[in-house]
């Protein structure tokens, strides 16, 4: 594993993370021993980095990393998400209308002492505000996380999914060490501003979804998806976004059969190749995709590859919109 520098401090995260989502969460059904074995092969493989947040499976997934998280809490730095909040009567974050954005003071305080509970630690690596709160100034949410890295509780802060003018307003509060959004070869609003201004401000960018939800594996049979998966809802796995799509991911897939890796390995290489401040977290609950994913550190793509792959983009364009209107709605344009 080849490692990457978080933000301007000397920690050092291995260059592909894990996402920890699909573990309790949004993509089927979980299988919670061969998750715990997955845990454990990412630490055998150098995986260092780990990604959850509050409201995947509703705490569940806390839950669930602690489980390795406690017993080798040297050998792991992991971030978690706060912000989004469950309404009364709903137990399925991912369920049309079931959430809200909660960026006041007292919540974030609040959600962050659940967070150090379920997960069993006493500091939090990387506290990402999930979502910023279009209803509180975010001077105030990050002035309530700023507080909890005063009380020892909270090491660096993040913002996930934030605008370039949140985050310069976010930046005069207090140092931001990480940027999550989503990035990929199918995704890439954020070079125009925000990969740009991370690098400005000497700041970690984490891309979720490098594999764009697995679309670009060449795998996906949208047929046999969980009726409970996430993606069944999302455009790009329907109609002529689907169509698309397959056709650029077989492509695609082409070009790294040329190489002798996988698609995935070539997507997740593709996104580490943007710039040396990037650290994708590629998703996954199984051993075997997980050591597929990490291979994609020691990929070196030269400037042909590059352009072979800009050419296959350039063949299918028809490929938004990368959410419904229901999950458009909590992110800020």
């Amino acid at each position: 594993m080849r490692y990457r520098k978080l933000g301007k401090t000397d920690i050092e995260l291995s260059s592909v993370g894990l996402g920890c989502i699909g573990m309790s969460a949004a993509y089927g059904r979980p299988n919670d021993e061969e998750i715990i074995a997955t845990l454990k092969r990412a630490l055998e493989l150098g995986i260092n980095f780990w990604d959850t947040a509050d409201i995947y499976g509703n705490g569940a997934n806390e839950e669930l990393i602690s489980k390795a998280l406690v017993e080798n809490r040297d050998k792991i730095f992991f971030a978690t998400k706060i912000g989004f909040r469950l309404k009364d009567g709903y137990e399925d974050p991912f369920a049309p209308g079931s959430t809200y954005i909660d960026g006041s003071p007292r919540y974030i305080k609040e959600a962050a002492e659940k967070c150090l509970k379920r997960l069993k630690v006493d500091t939090i690596d990387l506290l990402y505000l999930h979502r910023v709160d279009s209803k509180v100034p975010i001077e105030e949410s990050v002035g309530a996380m700023a507080e909890l890295v005063k009380e020892g509780k909270v090491r660096y802060l993040g913002l996930s999914e934030c605008t370039p003018e949140d985050l310069k307003r976010a930046y005069a509060v207090n140092p931001i060490a990480a940027v999550q959004s989503e990035y990929s070869l199918l995704t890439r609003d954020v070079e125009k501003e925000i990969l740009p201004l991370t690098k400005e401000l000497g700041i970690t960018f984490v891309p979720f979804a490098p594999l764009n939800r697995g679309l670009l594996t060449n795998k996906i049979d949208v047929n046999i998806l969980d009726e409970n998966d996430f993606r069944t809802g999302l455009p790009r796995f329907k109609g002529e976004y689907l169509d698309n799509n397959q056709r650029l991911a077989s492509e695609f897939a082409a070009i790294a059969a040329e190489k002798n890796i996988t698609p995935a390995q070539l997507a997740i290489a593709w996104v580490l190749a943007q710039d040396d401040n990037i650290i994708p977290i590629p998703g996954t609950k199984r051993r075997k995709y997980l050591e597929e994913n990490a291979g994609a550190a020691d990929v070196n793509l030269t400037a042909e590859d590059l352009a072979k792959i800009e050419e296959v983009l350039k063949k299918y364009t028809n490929i938004d919109p990368r959410y419904s209107p229901n999950e458009y709605k909590f992110v800020k344009k």
